[in-house]
């Protein structure tokens, strides 16, 4: 890992210029809030509009850079809960997820988390999110982008109303019970595992979660997240989500971060930004995502915008997303 350059660093100051803050004014109490809202004031989280929602950009201990490294070197606390999470039931879901996810959805192991993509007829991305297997709970678990629930779910809505319409069995609900924390950095499974002694952390692999009580609070932990660290991100029920951040924050080496340091944090680990690296203009392929899709799901391409994206395996791309490393600050 290298520094963060100062270039790096003009560039996000200037865009937290362009970004929308807001001090108690009436525009900031019509954005959406998570439960933690008030926890971040409190705490000097600086707020800002993004995708609508009244978030924590940085908090007044700590600029970006430091949290940055702060999160590299120990464990930060995440507020990602503006995030959508779904929930499908019902005897063909995997047969439906299938058809609107890029990725095989039918290989997952029980409590298996994959990254995938959803895309449009014409092979653009409408959004990259995450998915996993709860076999035992009889349902699929999503996570998807803030700035993309509302194209998500009338893009969803209507592929379910042609599946249903086949007499198929599939249903989702919108998860609006639980916050959704990412714990992340070096340091952060350690501190869970002071936290949860009788559970070994080592069993839990990478894109894989459980189901846990933390000091008592019951909560799904996934060993995922989206800085490039080691941690998790970990659902937990609204009216239990300051007490456990606090659980945390009275931890060692444990602070708050916002949206600039996990923006800074996904950028080194070349990983996407919706609306900046892909949007629905840009197909897995010309976003260099091809990885997404098994080998042999690539030969049909058996989901919305499969034929797009299939001719493009055969002939091409004009464009590709690619990454740059920077080898010394300017």
């Amino acid at each position: 890992q290298l520094p963060l350059s100062e270039t790096y660093m003009a560039q996000m100051r200037q865009y937290l210029r362009h970004s929308r803050r807001y001090f108690g004014s009436s525009e900031a109490q019509q954005l959406k809030t998570t439960k933690l809202c008030e926890f971040h004031k409190s705490k000097g989280g600086k707020m800002v509009d993004f995708a609508g929602f009244y978030m924590p950009v940085q908090y007044a201990n700590m600029s970006i850079q430091e949290s940055t490294l702060h999160t590299r070197k120990n464990a930060s606390i995440f507020d990602v809960s503006h995030m959508g999470q779904l929930r499908y039931f019902g005897a063909d879901r995997v047969e439906f997820l299938e058809h609107l996810l890029v990725g095989s959805v039918k290989p997952l192991k029980s409590n298996q988390v994959k990254y995938s993509l959803m895309c449009n007829a014409n092979g653009g991305i409408i959004d990259d999110l995450v998915f996993a297997n709860l076999d035992e709970a009889n349902y699929h678990y999503m996570v998807i982008n803030a700035g993309r629930i509302t194209q998500d779910l009338a893009h969803i809505d209507d592929q379910i109303a042609t599946f249903k319409a086949k007499g198929k069995d599939v249903d989702y609900e919108f998860v609006d019970t639980d916050a959704l924390i990412a714990f992340q950095g070096k340091t952060a499974v350690d501190t869970l595992s002071r936290l949860v002694p009788e559970f070994d952390f080592n069993e839990l692999k990478f894109f894989y979660l459980t189901q846990l009580n933390v000091k008592g609070i019951p909560m799904q932990v996934s060993r995922t997240g989206y800085t490039g660290e080691d941690g998790f991100e970990i659902a937990v029920n609204n009216d239990r989500a300051q007490e456990f951040v606090e659980i945390l924050l009275n931890e060692s080496g444990v602070e708050l971060a916002g949206l600039g340091a996990r923006d800074s944090l996904r950028l080194e680990a070349g990983l996407c930004l919706y609306g900046n690296d892909i949007d629905e203009s840009t197909t897995p392929n010309e976003a260099n995502l091809l990885w997404t899709i098994s080998k042999k799901r690539r030969e049909s391409c058996p989901f919305v915008g499969g034929s797009v994206v299939k001719d493009q395996i055969e002939n091409g791309v004009q464009r590709k997303r690619v990454g740059l490393i920077g080898v010394k600050g300017l």
